[in-house]
């Protein structure tokens, strides 16, 4: 091989190689090819796209509460992480927003279903909606508190929608309670890839893929912007390794939870356990037969006998 024809293919390499570096870099941000991207349901991803853009975020609400706030109705109450002064990476992920007109509004993401979910939405809600007023004002001061809960599970295993929107409301005579409290729970599985707006952003925030961003952000400069800042983010060191850990913290709570539940349902079962054999003991039941029975050793029961 003569040394133009090797000198050629070498700058060929070089031409194809900064080609694939400009295709793969979108907003001046260039994606290392060899990590995945980080998720829009990341809490460290998702408070910093949604509570440092305004823009995107009002789009958001607008499509979720149908309501025309624009980002010049808007303040992000948090847009802090409290994780930084506490040491708890999983403190004040969510994004409380104050609007103008449309009282005071919190969104979160929410990828775990844990027993009794219902209910800490319900407190949450509440808790926006006192927190409102302070000591010495009065309750004109009260605006309405509403939640926006983004669930990447079915939370709702009944029905095929994928927005439910509660409100007090009188259900015989068909009349709402004014101003007080609202719950919106989107679920991400039940998505329907329709025309809607709440499901285009159900459908970005189910999006791994660079090929499924770029499908969804086209006409869409909220989205787009989103899309900017995910990218941004996942080529950047030191936001991946803050999404990580806060991903890694939610992660071993959730063991931790789990553990728990699981050490509360065996301590339940030796409990119960423990009360048959006792009964058996009293009822005349050999110790071999209540061992097989029970799954208690001998010398358990024998514990027991002495309590008769």
């Amino acid at each position: 091989m003569s040394r133009l024809v090797h000198i050629i293919r070498i700058n060929r390499l070089f031409s194809y190689t900064a080609w694939l570096l400009e295709i793969r870099c979108v907003h001046g941000y260039y994606l290392n090819m060899n990590k995945p991207l980080l998720s829009p349901i990341n809490d460290y991803v998702f408070k910093r796209v949604f509570g440092e853009h305004l823009a995107v975020l009002a789009d958001l609400l607008q499509a979720v509460l149908a309501l025309p706030v624009t980002e010049h109705d808007i303040r992000v109450i948090n847009p802090t992480f409290a994780a930084d002064k506490k040491g708890d990476k999983l403190s004040a992920l969510d994004v409380k927003v104050e609007t103008r007109d449309y009282g005071v509004i919190d969104v979160e993401i929410q990828v775990e279903n844990y027993e009794d979910l219902w209910k800490r939405f319900q407190y949450y809600t509440a808790r926006i909606y006192v927190d409102q007023m302070h000591s010495g004002e009065d309750y004109t001061k009260l605006t309405r508190a509403i939640s926006i809960v983004i669930a990447d599970f079915s939370f709702f295993t009944g029905d095929s929608a994928y927005h439910h929107r509660f409100r007090l409301f009188d259900a015989q005579n068909g009349v709402e309670y004014p101003g007080s409290i609202e719950i919106n729970i989107l679920e991400i599985p039940k998505r329907r890839g329709n025309s809607s707006k709440v499901s285009h952003w159900l459908e970005f925030f189910a999006a791994r893929t660079e090929e499924q961003f770029m499908q969804l952000v086209q006409n869409d400069p909220a989205m787009e912007q989103a899309w900017g800042v995910i990218q941004e983010m996942s080529a950047d060191e030191q936001e991946r390794a803050e999404a990580e850990a806060i991903e890694k913290a939610r992660r071993d709570m959730v063991a931790r939870l789990r553990s728990a539940e699981m050490k509360g349902l065996a301590e339940g079962r030796a409990e119960r356990n423990r009360e048959v054999a006792f009964a058996m003991l009293q009822g005349g039941i050999s110790i071999e037969q209540i061992s097989s029975i029970t799954g208690l050793t001998a010398d358990e029961i024998k514990n027991l006998s002495k309590l008769q």
